[in-house]
């Protein structure tokens, strides 16, 4: 194990060998926003030109989830390689299993060690101002601002896992519809749980989906 770095009164964070799950729902973890803040401290001091945010479920205060901490590396243009060998130093891993992101927009894994308790981390690396970029952060926003929406969302995410859909690709296909809906809503409309049983897996922007 590798030591990234020490904080204060903070215990320091390990690098372990990244080790896939069947998608779960784990009640909200507010020590999730902690262990990303100190993975994004850990990038930036490696690239400080890059652009790290926390999204996903485990950045929305009380909106229970797989537990994975996502996080959205934004790079600029021209400066790919500098984000994705960053991540590679540090201890990130290549994304495993069926339906890998494509290495031209890679998603790399990490699990990190803290308080005792080991956090899966996804680093989503996308260049600056490019629309799923944008749509993520859009998504964890609209999140953050509606208690009601978040709720909705984790009713969803129970509806699918009682279907019996654990394979983590296609649990993150089966959120899409919830997702689209969403970020398309217009005038404070806010979609509900669906009850639909089929996964929803041809949408041009499926990419956005699975990283959510």
């Amino acid at each position: 194990m590798l030591a990234v770095r020490n904080f204060c009164d903070a215990p320091a964070l390990k690098v372990e060998i990244y080790a896939a799950k069947p998608a779960r729902y784990f009640p909200y973890d507010p020590e999730a926003p902690r262990v990303a803040a100190r993975v994004i401290d850990a990038i930036l001091d490696c690239r400080s030109t890059l652009l790290v945010d926390h999204i996903g479920s485990t950045a929305v205060p009380g909106c229970g989830g797989k537990g994975i901490i996502d996080l959205l590396v934004s790079y600029p243009a021209g400066a790919f390689f500098v984000a994705r060998d960053a991540l590679d130093q540090l201890g990130f891993q290549s994304q495993g299993g069926p339906e890998p992101f494509p290495e031209s927009r890679p998603m790399r894994v990490w699990a990190a060690t803290y308080r005792g308790k080991t956090y899966l981390v996804h680093a989503h690396v996308i260049r600056s101002g490019d629309r799923e970029g944008q749509d993520l952060i859009r998504f964890r926003d609209r999140l953050r601002a509606d208690a009601e929406l978040v709720q909705a969302y984790q009713v969803e995410k129970l509806s699918i896992l009682s279907r019996g859909i654990t394979v983590s690709t296609e649990y993150s296909k089966a959120k899409s519809e919830f997702i689209r809906a969403v970020l398309g809503s217009v005038h404070g409309t806010k979609p509900v749980a669906s009850s639909r049983t089929e996964s929803i897996g041809s949408a041009p922007a499926l990419q956005i989906f699975t990283a959510l």
